[in-house]
């Protein structure tokens, strides 16, 4: 990993399950050159993880938070950290 190379965590609240919304969000992971995960959680909350440079990430939020996603996004609560390199690509969790 690079010094420009970040990680990051996000919950995504809304209309976010049943929507198709993981897998445009790994599609979208796909091309920004972004590896982590994407799942369902059972509270109907997608939790994701996402490494890459810092740009594509920064991009990827951007994503997050338009109009572009399919469902309703009611809010992205995110943090970003320091990548581990943990991921080798993007993979929707069943």
């Amino acid at each position: 990993m690079t010094d420009e190379t970040v990680r990051l965590t996000a919950r995504i609240t809304g209309v976010v399950q049943g929507v198709g919304f993981r897998y445009w969000t790994a599609r979208k992971a796909e091309e920004l050159l972004l590896t982590g995960t994407v799942r369902n959680d059972h509270d109907g909350s997608v939790q994701l993880v996402a490494e890459g440079e810092i740009g594509n990430v920064s991009d990827f939020t951007d994503w997050l938070h338009s109009s572009r996603v399919p469902g309703q996004v009611a809010d992205v609560d995110f943090q970003v950290s320091e990548a581990t390199g943990a991921f080798d690509d993007f993979r929707i969790i069943d």
